[in-house]
């Protein structure tokens, strides 16, 4: 029997990858390319389940799903720091590079 290529895996993978990626833009594309990424994985792995013959590349799904796990959790991480970084200095120090300098020197007493 022919085997064919599952569906969604170069999207999975692609998505993965943009999830990395994109977590450092205030972590919001890096979310939605991971979620993306894990709703066409589970559509994907659930036909694998089902006939785990007739797939070829399961191994790039798997692959894709990682990333984009790992780009979910940095892009949660990193969105955590945000939320920290404005409870700390303030949104206003953040658009001004001295007055952000400023309040890390208060920060650590110096």
């Amino acid at each position: 029997m022919d085997q064919q290529k599952l569906p969604n895996a170069t999207a999975v993978l692609i998505l993965g990858i943009v999830s990395i990626v994109g977590c450092c833009c205030y972590s919001i594309p890096g979310l939605i390319a991971g979620i993306i990424a894990l709703v066409l994985a589970k559509k994907d792995g659930q036909l694998y389940k089902n006939n785990p013959t007739l797939y070829s590349n399961y191994g790039q799904l798997n692959a894709g799903k990682i990333m984009a796990i790992i780009g979910i959790v940095l892009s949660i991480l990193y969105a955590v720091y945000i939320v920290v970084l404005i409870a700390t200095v303030g949104w206003d120090a953040m658009k001004d590079p001295e007055l952000m300098q400023e309040r890390m020197r208060e920060l650590l007493g110096q």
